[in-house]
């Protein structure tokens, strides 16, 4: 009895110990708690970050504190980022570097009222998230004339299903998924998939500031490489990982049911898939950070050029 105390106090304090000497990280996703960050809640889950030495803590954003706030607060130092969000950002003075690219397609989506076509609404009012995502949608919308007026909401699709907007941005993993449950009508008439139509600019990576990644490259790196780990993971135990995600879920108090999660996890993991290779990928590249960079300046919406090398801190 006394042997069995020891050797459990010692594999107590073994475990602090070692918890006490892994590196810290804390990684706020750009959202709230849900599927769209499966492979991260995997990897933390499962121990990835544990075995490659990070003491991870994920701090998901709130409403008055962005992700990105906390990034310039040194409150957090990994987050993830759309590909053309991150552009603007550098833009604005913040330099980033990108560990990890999990998003090989573009996932947005404009979905218009009475089954019209969303190009030929001009001067429509749009919706759009107030906490940004919508670089694509601005430089494509000004490129092709269209004059929206654009009405920022926060999380849900309420004023679109109330009629107070023409038409509305959408994830395809998300609000897509949440309209299809109010029972409207969804088709290739009135829904435009920017993937379709020479838009496929990729979204959603892993960011930290270029001070941080200078100072502390192996540590970004184990962390990249432990998340890229959960990501296949869940791919590869897409019924698991849901039950992690609904966990998470619970845990913040998400207003979400399983059955838009289990949706969105499906939708999330077939956008990891390159359309043009077929393969898992998980690399940023160039050809889209030049196509993003060039809508954005010849919209005005940068300054000058965010080069791929940059990005990369090569």
């Amino acid at each position: 009895m006394v042997k069995r105390i020891f050797w459990g106090l010692l594999t107590v304090i073994t475990c602090i110990s070692a918890k006490a000497q892994q590196d810290k990280l804390i990684f706020t996703p750009q959202w709230t708690a849900q599927a769209q960050f499966a492979g991260y809640y995997v990897a933390q889950e499962m121990g990835f970050y544990y075995k490659a030495g990070i003491d991870v803590e994920i701090v998901h954003p709130s409403v008055t504190q962005s992700a990105i706030n906390r990034i310039r607060n040194n409150e957090s130092q990994a987050t993830t980022l759309q590909l053309a969000q991150a552009m603007e950002i550098i833009n604005d003075g913040i330099p980033l570097v990108n560990i990890l690219q999990t998003s090989m397609n573009n996932a947005m989506v404009i979905v218009s009222s009475r089954g019209m076509n969303p190009l030929k609404q001009y001067g429509a009012k749009v919706g759009i998230w107030n906490a940004g995502f919508g670089q694509v949608a601005i430089g494509m919308s000004i490129k092709e004339n269209l004059n929206y007026r654009w009405i920022p909401f926060a999380t849900n699709v309420n004023l679109f299903v109330s009629g107070a907007i023409d038409a509305t941005l959408a994830m395809s993993y998300n609000e897509y998924y949440q309209l299809v449950q109010t029972g409207i009508e969804l088709s290739d008439e009135n829904v435009y998939r920017f993937r379709d139509h020479g838009y496929n600019i990729q979204e959603d990576g892993v960011y930290v500031t270029k001070e941080f990644y200078e100072k502390n490259k192996d540590l970004a790196e184990r962390f990249a490489v432990a998340s890229r780990q959960g990501w296949e993971w869940a791919i590869q135990n897409p019924e698991e990982t849901l039950e992690i995600v609904m966990m998470y879920v619970q845990k913040e108090h998400i207003a979400t049911n399983r059955v838009l999660q289990k949706l969105m996890l499906d939708e999330v993991l077939s956008l990891l898939k390159d359309r043009e290779s077929g393969q898992y990928e998980f690399r940023l590249r160039p050809d889209m950070v030049k196509q993003a960079s060039d809508l954005m300046i010849e919209n005005g919406m940068l300054d000058r050029e965010v080069t791929y090398e940059e990005l990369i801190d090569e």
